[in-house]
């Protein structure tokens, strides 16, 4: 009950801070984009900030045997990049620089009921969607393909 209370406590704490920093408007990631014109560089002071904060708390926490609320870390063990991630981080960039969201900010205005941050949700709710199904079907697949057989 504590890691739930205290993942909603987390998730209100950044959305507090997305709104306050104004980073749940798309203007800041257009404006951020815009290198050749009217270039806003505050969306680049609030990632220095968090890469900051991240970069210094990371290394004190993971000191720790275990989390406060857990029995162990969940750290990501996998360090090659493939096509999936390399696409995946593509798509990500795309969709940030067109749609002027990414996945926070984005929850965080359609929490608002604004129409184009809904529109972007549903969108990546769907996109989300669209890589699962793909992902178990070629797994299916690939589990119920025969090995090849080299003739001689």
């Amino acid at each position: 009950m504590k890691a739930g209370w205290t993942s909603f406590f987390a998730g209100g704490l950044f959305a507090l801070g997305l709104g306050v920093s104004g980073m749940t408007k798309p203007s800041k990631v257009v404006g951020f984009l815009d290198l050749f014109g009217a270039w806003d560089p505050s969306l680049l002071l609030v990632m220095v900030g968090a890469i900051s904060v991240h970069f210094l708390l990371y290394r004190l926490i993971i000191r720790r045997s275990a989390p406060l609320f857990d029995t162990r870390f969940h750290l990501p063990t996998r360090s090659d990049l493939d096509a999936t991630l390399v696409l995946g981080a593509a798509i990500f960039g795309v969709g940030w620089g067109l749609g002027g969201y990414c996945p926070g900010p984005g929850i965080v205005s359609a929490a608002s009921g604004a129409w184009p941050a809904l529109v972007f949700v549903l969108g990546m709710a769907g996109g989300m969607k669209v890589v699962q199904v793909a992902t178990q079907l070629r797994r299916s697949a690939q589990s119920t393909t025969p090995p090849a057989h080299n003739a001689p």
